[in-house]
């Protein structure tokens, strides 16, 4: 089983005893993982937030709801890119690939780049939305929630728009304080700014 170097000590599956352990095996089980990510092995430094984390990964994060998996990982992708960070971003770009991301649409959300004819208005008008919400959420105005509506997104839908946005603003965080390195899942070509500083 390979280590991760980081700079705060994360708990390797190998190390884990009791909860965490325990914890650990549920995820493979759940999410027929042969491995544990390591975020998960961030927050299993405190094994209480690991035990909710997993919770928020099966009940929001990696399941269909008011959003659907594709345009969550669009989110997660886009939100990596802006808060720079090579873990999340790789993780989850390469994600949105396996939801039937684009290649174009891949590169451009991993370059925080929302021009592209790979992105209806609709999907733009998300990706806006968040990016205001993870860079000034104090500047969220009654207008920027019409704009939502008018492009088709309902009041659920908009409301678990921002959950996923805030939390990704918190694992992005996490997963670079920690320095957790990209696992350089999707190779997206040479401009890939982001990728290129996780070497």
């Amino acid at each position: 089983m390979t280590t991760i170097a980081t700079m705060i000590p994360i708990v390797e599956e190998d190390a884990a005893t009791g909860a965490v352990a325990d914890a650990y095996a549920d995820y493979r089980t759940r999410f027929g993982r042969d491995h544990v990510p390591g975020i998960l092995k961030c927050f299993a430094t405190h094994p209480p937030l690991l035990e909710q984390m997993l919770a928020l990964a099966s009940t929001l994060l990696f399941t269909d709801s008011h959003l659907s998996r594709k345009v969550k990982e669009m989110i997660a992708t886009y939100i990596s890119a802006l808060n720079t960070c090579p873990y999340c971003l790789d993780s989850h770009a390469s994600s949105l690939r396996t939801q039937g991301g684009s290649d174009e649409l891949l590169q451009a959300l991993s370059n925080a780049n929302l021009e592209v004819p790979a992105l209806s208005l609709k999907e733009r008008r998300m990706l806006d939305f968040v990016g205001k919400v993870t860079i000034e959420s104090h500047k969220i105005l009654p207008d920027d929630i019409d704009l939502m509506k008018g492009a088709g997104w309902d009041q659920q839908e908009i409301g678990e728009a921002v959950h996923i946005a805030a939390l990704f603003a918190c694992f992005n965080r996490v997963a670079n304080a920690f320095g957790l390195p990209s696992q350089h899942l999707l190779d997206l070509g040479p401009n890939l700014v982001h990728t290129r500083e996780s070497a």
